[in-house]
């Protein structure tokens, strides 16, 4: 963790305990990968108040649900915003250009700059959903990096 930025800290403790959440549930099950986030995921709540890991996690349940594919398609396709296809968290936070050295007005300007152009309002119906996903994922790795901020403040670091 030495050495890294707080948004690439974020970004490994995640894909870690998603590899970690992995393997248990396919040595208890023998099933694929397991979807949405972990019951480790815990922080400062809105209030400031500590709030528990399943807390933390209903505010993202739904984070990795599949986007409903289309009732029928379009009679004449409109062109495809390329950026609405980007769905992956690591796709996102490439979007996002997080450096992990904003401070929390800055990460505010990204998050308002971010739902401008992804916003499910201002999106195809076809792709609706994915602007959905990429907004829960932008919130989320948003909130995460406020929180450690707030986090290493408290802590003097």
């Amino acid at each position: 963790m030495f050495g890294m930025t707080v948004f690439e800290s974020v970004l490994e403790r995640l894909r870690a305990e998603a590899r970690e959440t992995e393997e248990e549930m396919a040595e208890e099950q023998g099933t694929g990968p397991v979807r949405g986030l972990t019951s480790g995921f815990a922080g400062l709540g809105a209030t400031g108040a500590f709030m528990s890991g399943s807390q933390a996690a209903a505010a993202y349940l739904d984070l990795y649900e599949a986007p409903a594919p289309p009732e029928s398609p379009p009679e004449e396709p409109a062109p495809v915003p390329e950026h609405l296809l980007r769905i992956t968290p690591e796709a996102v936070a490439e979007d996002l250009a997080l450096t992990g050295r904003e401070d929390v007005e800055d990460l505010a300007a990204r998050r308002r700059s971010f739902a401008r152009e992804n916003h499910p309002d201002r999106a195809p119906a076809e792709l609706r959903a994915n602007a959905t996903l990429r907004m829960k994922i932008a919130n989320m790795l948003i909130d995460e990096t406020i929180r450690r901020i707030h986090v290493e403040k408290s802590l003097g670091l």
